[in-house]
Protein backbone atom coordinates (compact mmCIF):
# COMPACT_ATOMS: atom_id res chain seq x y z
CA UNK A 1 0.00 0.00 0.00
CA UNK A 2 1.25 3.81 -0.65
CA UNK A 3 1.58 5.80 2.06
CA UNK A 4 -1.55 8.05 3.34
CA UNK A 5 0.20 11.17 3.10
CA UNK A 6 2.04 10.62 -0.42
CA UNK A 7 -1.50 9.95 -1.84
CA UNK A 8 -3.51 12.40 -0.79
CA UNK A 9 -0.61 15.09 -1.13
CA UNK A 10 0.14 13.77 -4.57
CA UNK A 11 -3.86 14.73 -5.55
CA UNK A 12 -3.61 17.82 -3.56
CA UNK A 13 -6.19 16.52 -0.98
CA UNK A 14 -5.87 16.44 3.15
CA UNK A 15 -7.70 14.29 5.63
CA UNK A 16 -10.75 15.99 6.49
CA UNK A 17 -11.04 16.60 10.11
CA UNK A 18 -14.95 17.02 10.04
CA UNK A 19 -14.87 13.44 8.76
CA UNK A 20 -12.66 12.39 11.78
CA UNK A 21 -10.63 10.92 9.17
CA UNK A 22 -7.21 9.56 10.41
CA UNK A 23 -6.01 6.73 7.86
CA UNK A 24 -4.39 3.87 9.08
CA UNK A 25 -1.11 3.19 7.55
CA UNK A 26 0.95 0.31 8.61
CA UNK A 27 0.23 -2.55 6.77
CA UNK A 28 1.33 -4.98 9.21
CA UNK A 29 -1.19 -3.68 11.42
CA UNK A 30 -3.86 -3.98 9.15
CA UNK A 31 -2.43 -7.97 8.03
CA UNK A 32 -2.86 -8.21 11.61
CA UNK A 33 -6.27 -6.99 11.58
CA UNK A 34 -7.79 -9.00 8.88
CA UNK A 35 -5.72 -11.97 10.40
CA UNK A 36 -8.16 -11.50 13.52
CA UNK A 37 -11.45 -11.09 11.35
CA UNK A 38 -11.12 -15.00 10.20
CA UNK A 39 -12.68 -14.36 6.88
CA UNK A 40 -12.48 -16.11 4.31
CA UNK A 41 -12.96 -17.03 0.36
CA UNK A 42 -16.75 -17.53 1.65
CA UNK A 43 -17.23 -14.15 3.54
CA UNK A 44 -19.07 -11.04 2.02
CA UNK A 45 -17.55 -8.23 4.05
CA UNK A 46 -19.11 -4.34 4.78
CA UNK A 47 -16.38 -2.05 5.67
CA UNK A 48 -17.18 0.80 6.87
CA UNK A 49 -15.21 3.64 5.62
CA UNK A 50 -12.37 2.39 3.76
CA UNK A 51 -10.52 5.34 3.23
CA UNK A 52 -7.18 4.90 1.21
CA UNK A 53 -7.11 1.17 1.53
CA UNK A 54 -5.27 0.17 3.89
CA UNK A 55 -7.42 -2.54 5.50
CA UNK A 56 -9.56 -3.01 1.86
CA UNK A 57 -6.39 -4.57 0.20
CA UNK A 58 -5.64 -7.49 2.68
CA UNK A 59 -9.50 -7.93 3.22
CA UNK A 60 -10.27 -7.92 -0.30
CA UNK A 61 -7.20 -10.90 -0.85
CA UNK A 62 -8.82 -12.77 1.75
CA UNK A 63 -12.58 -13.12 1.11
CA UNK A 64 -15.21 -13.22 -1.40
CA UNK A 65 -16.05 -9.97 -1.75
CA UNK A 66 -15.54 -6.72 -0.37
CA UNK A 67 -18.41 -4.10 -0.38
CA UNK A 68 -16.89 -0.58 0.78
CA UNK A 69 -19.22 2.28 1.90
CA UNK A 70 -17.08 5.72 1.23
CA UNK A 71 -18.83 9.13 2.35
CA UNK A 72 -16.01 11.29 0.65
CA UNK A 73 -16.25 11.19 -2.56
CA UNK A 74 -12.83 13.43 -3.01
CA UNK A 75 -10.74 10.05 -1.98
CA UNK A 76 -12.40 7.43 -3.91
CA UNK A 77 -10.81 7.58 -7.16
CA UNK A 78 -7.44 7.33 -5.13
CA UNK A 79 -8.96 4.19 -3.67
CA UNK A 80 -9.44 2.57 -7.21
CA UNK A 81 -6.17 3.58 -8.44
CA UNK A 82 -4.87 1.48 -5.16
CA UNK A 83 -6.89 -1.30 -5.94
CA UNK A 84 -6.55 -1.84 -9.72
CA UNK A 85 -2.40 -1.45 -9.13
CA UNK A 86 -2.65 -4.56 -6.85
CA UNK A 87 -5.39 -6.11 -9.45
CA UNK A 88 -7.99 -6.38 -6.92
CA UNK A 89 -11.79 -6.26 -8.60
CA UNK A 90 -13.65 -8.08 -5.92
CA UNK A 91 -14.61 -4.67 -4.40
CA UNK A 92 -17.56 -2.56 -4.94
CA UNK A 93 -17.45 0.77 -3.55
CA UNK A 94 -20.66 3.00 -2.94
CA UNK A 95 -20.29 6.26 -2.42
CA UNK A 96 -22.80 7.06 0.79
CA UNK A 97 -23.09 8.14 4.16
CA UNK A 98 -23.11 4.27 6.14
CA UNK A 99 -25.89 6.18 8.36
CA UNK A 100 -28.14 6.31 5.33
CA UNK A 101 -26.92 3.17 3.62
CA UNK A 102 -29.46 0.06 3.19
CA UNK A 103 -27.11 -2.61 4.91
CA UNK A 104 -30.23 -5.21 4.45
CA UNK A 105 -30.30 -4.64 0.79
CA UNK A 106 -26.14 -5.07 0.82
CA UNK A 107 -26.27 -7.92 2.27
CA UNK A 108 -29.39 -9.77 0.20
CA UNK A 109 -29.78 -13.55 1.29
CA UNK A 110 -25.98 -13.57 2.85
CA UNK A 111 -24.71 -12.67 6.55
CA UNK A 112 -21.79 -9.78 6.57
CA UNK A 113 -18.97 -9.67 8.40
CA UNK A 114 -18.17 -6.09 9.01
CA UNK A 115 -15.25 -4.09 9.62
CA UNK A 116 -14.14 -0.40 9.71
CA UNK A 117 -12.14 2.12 11.53
CA UNK A 118 -14.98 4.13 12.61
CA UNK A 119 -15.52 8.15 12.94
CA UNK A 120 -15.67 9.13 16.79
CA UNK A 121 -18.53 11.74 16.19
CA UNK A 122 -20.58 8.74 14.77
CA UNK A 123 -19.35 5.41 16.25
CA UNK A 124 -22.61 5.35 18.21
CA UNK A 125 -25.12 6.16 15.76
CA UNK A 126 -23.38 3.29 14.13
CA UNK A 127 -23.58 0.72 16.73
CA UNK A 128 -27.00 1.49 16.75
CA UNK A 129 -27.61 1.23 13.58
CA UNK A 130 -25.87 -2.41 13.40
CA UNK A 131 -27.84 -3.89 16.14
CA UNK A 132 -30.90 -2.89 14.50
CA UNK A 133 -29.92 -4.75 12.05
CA UNK A 134 -28.18 -7.55 13.24
CA UNK A 135 -30.08 -10.27 11.56
CA UNK A 136 -27.77 -9.94 8.33
CA UNK A 137 -24.61 -9.79 10.21
CA UNK A 138 -22.59 -12.46 11.82
CA UNK A 139 -19.75 -10.52 13.89
CA UNK A 140 -17.94 -6.93 13.55
CA UNK A 141 -14.56 -6.09 13.95
CA UNK A 142 -14.71 -1.87 14.43
CA UNK A 143 -11.81 0.34 15.49
CA UNK A 144 -12.80 2.92 18.45
CA UNK A 145 -11.59 5.60 20.57
CA UNK A 146 -9.73 3.89 23.12
CA UNK A 147 -12.13 5.25 25.79
CA UNK A 148 -14.97 4.74 23.67
CA UNK A 149 -13.65 0.91 23.75
CA UNK A 150 -13.90 1.30 27.43
CA UNK A 151 -17.35 2.21 28.01
CA UNK A 152 -18.42 -0.52 25.10
CA UNK A 153 -16.39 -3.04 27.31
CA UNK A 154 -17.42 -1.57 30.98
CA UNK A 155 -19.80 -4.03 33.17
CA UNK A 156 -23.00 -2.37 35.05
CA UNK A 157 -22.37 -0.82 38.26
CA UNK A 158 -19.18 0.76 36.94
CA UNK A 159 -18.63 4.93 35.88
CA UNK A 160 -17.96 3.69 32.19
CA UNK A 161 -21.22 1.53 32.13
CA UNK A 162 -23.62 3.74 29.76
CA UNK A 163 -26.60 3.80 27.56
CA UNK A 164 -24.68 2.07 25.05
CA UNK A 165 -22.92 0.08 26.66
CA UNK A 166 -26.65 -1.54 27.33
CA UNK A 167 -27.82 -1.61 24.17
CA UNK A 168 -24.72 -3.43 22.74
CA UNK A 169 -24.10 -6.15 25.27
CA UNK A 170 -28.01 -7.07 24.52
CA UNK A 171 -27.22 -7.63 20.86
CA UNK A 172 -23.74 -8.72 21.38
CA UNK A 173 -21.00 -10.95 22.77
CA UNK A 174 -18.23 -7.80 22.47
CA UNK A 175 -14.47 -8.48 23.08
CA UNK A 176 -10.90 -6.90 23.09
CA UNK A 177 -9.21 -7.66 19.29
CA UNK A 178 -5.60 -5.13 20.10
CA UNK A 179 -4.89 -1.68 21.22
CA UNK A 180 -3.12 0.12 18.05
CA UNK A 181 -1.01 2.91 18.69
CA UNK A 182 -1.40 6.43 17.65
CA UNK A 183 2.20 5.91 15.51
CA UNK A 184 -0.01 3.62 13.32
CA UNK A 185 -1.97 6.24 11.60
CA UNK A 186 -1.51 9.50 9.45
CA UNK A 187 -2.67 12.41 10.47
CA UNK A 188 -1.39 11.03 13.87
CA UNK A 189 -4.52 11.28 16.26
CA UNK A 190 -3.76 12.28 19.78
CA UNK A 191 -5.73 8.97 21.01
CA UNK A 192 -5.38 5.34 21.32
CA UNK A 193 -7.34 2.85 19.51
CA UNK A 194 -8.75 0.09 20.02
CA UNK A 195 -10.14 -2.72 17.94
CA UNK A 196 -13.11 -4.42 19.24
CA UNK A 197 -14.98 -7.79 18.02
CA UNK A 198 -19.20 -8.29 18.24
CA UNK A 199 -20.85 -11.50 18.08
CA UNK A 200 -24.21 -10.64 17.46
CA UNK A 201 -26.90 -12.64 18.65
CA UNK A 202 -30.75 -12.86 19.07
CA UNK A 203 -32.40 -12.77 21.79
CA UNK A 204 -35.32 -14.93 22.56
CA UNK A 205 -38.55 -13.95 23.64
CA UNK A 206 -37.98 -10.37 21.84
CA UNK A 207 -39.18 -9.41 19.18
CA UNK A 208 -39.40 -6.10 17.15
CA UNK A 209 -41.52 -3.73 19.46
CA UNK A 210 -40.13 -5.47 22.31
CA UNK A 211 -36.71 -4.29 21.08
CA UNK A 212 -37.86 -0.65 20.90
CA UNK A 213 -39.27 -0.42 23.70
CA UNK A 214 -36.14 -1.81 25.78
CA UNK A 215 -34.25 0.64 24.09
CA UNK A 216 -36.44 3.65 24.85
CA UNK A 217 -36.68 2.49 28.56
CA UNK A 218 -32.52 2.68 28.84
CA UNK A 219 -32.68 5.77 26.99
CA UNK A 220 -34.99 7.09 29.48
CA UNK A 221 -33.46 5.57 32.78
CA UNK A 222 -29.82 7.46 31.24
CA UNK A 223 -31.52 10.51 30.10
CA UNK A 224 -31.16 11.61 33.70
CA UNK A 225 -27.91 9.92 35.07
CA UNK A 226 -27.52 10.94 38.61
CA UNK A 227 -31.31 10.91 39.46
CA UNK A 228 -32.84 7.53 40.69
CA UNK A 229 -34.36 5.44 38.36
CA UNK A 230 -37.76 6.46 39.50
CA UNK A 231 -37.22 10.18 39.05
CA UNK A 232 -35.19 9.63 35.70
CA UNK A 233 -37.92 7.59 34.26
CA UNK A 234 -40.92 10.03 34.98
CA UNK A 235 -42.02 12.72 32.29
CA UNK A 236 -39.44 12.56 29.16
CA UNK A 237 -40.37 11.19 25.83
CA UNK A 238 -41.92 8.46 26.90
CA UNK A 239 -44.58 10.21 28.83
CA UNK A 240 -44.89 8.01 31.98
CA UNK A 241 -46.10 9.41 35.63
CA UNK A 242 -44.34 8.58 38.91
CA UNK A 243 -47.09 6.09 39.53
CA UNK A 244 -46.56 4.04 36.81
CA UNK A 245 -43.20 4.05 36.92
CA UNK A 246 -43.28 2.96 40.53
CA UNK A 247 -45.26 0.20 39.72
CA UNK A 248 -42.91 -1.20 36.93
CA UNK A 249 -40.28 -1.02 39.00
CA UNK A 250 -41.59 -2.79 41.61
CA UNK A 251 -43.60 -5.58 39.26
CA UNK A 252 -39.97 -5.89 37.90
CA UNK A 253 -38.10 -6.38 41.55
CA UNK A 254 -36.44 -3.31 40.80
CA UNK A 255 -35.68 -0.79 43.76
CA UNK A 256 -36.68 2.24 42.59
CA UNK A 257 -33.94 4.23 44.14
CA UNK A 258 -31.33 2.52 42.13
CA UNK A 259 -29.67 4.88 39.14
CA UNK A 260 -29.59 3.22 35.39
CA UNK A 261 -25.58 2.37 35.88
CA UNK A 262 -26.61 -0.22 38.18
CA UNK A 263 -28.91 -2.69 35.95
CA UNK A 264 -27.11 -5.47 34.23
CA UNK A 265 -28.76 -6.63 30.49
CA UNK A 266 -31.39 -8.83 32.02
CA UNK A 267 -32.41 -6.31 34.88
CA UNK A 268 -33.57 -3.83 31.73
CA UNK A 269 -35.64 -6.35 29.26
CA UNK A 270 -37.40 -7.19 32.67
CA UNK A 271 -38.05 -3.38 32.90
CA UNK A 272 -39.03 -2.75 29.98
CA UNK A 273 -41.48 -6.01 30.19
CA UNK A 274 -42.82 -4.21 33.20
CA UNK A 275 -43.39 -1.35 31.78
CA UNK A 276 -45.39 -2.48 28.55
CA UNK A 277 -47.52 -4.37 30.51
CA UNK A 278 -48.41 -0.85 32.97
CA UNK A 279 -48.98 0.58 29.43
CA UNK A 280 -51.70 -1.85 28.70
CA UNK A 281 -53.17 -1.41 31.11
CA UNK A 282 -53.66 2.02 31.64
CA UNK A 283 -54.16 2.54 27.51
Amino acid sequence: MTHPGELLKKSGLYAGKELGQNFLSHPTTAQMIVEKTGVDKETTVLEIGPGLGAITLPLARSCKQVVAVEKDRRIIPLLEEELAGEGICNVTIINQDILKTDIREIAGTEKLVVIGNLPYNISSQILFKLVTIRQVLTRAFLMFQKELAQRLLSSAGTKDYSRLSAVVQYASKISRVADIGPNNFFPRPEVNSTVLRFDFFETKGMGEADEILLFSVIKAAFSKRRKTLHNAMSGGEMGLTKELVGIALKNAGIDASRRAETLNVQEFIDLSKAVGKVNALEL
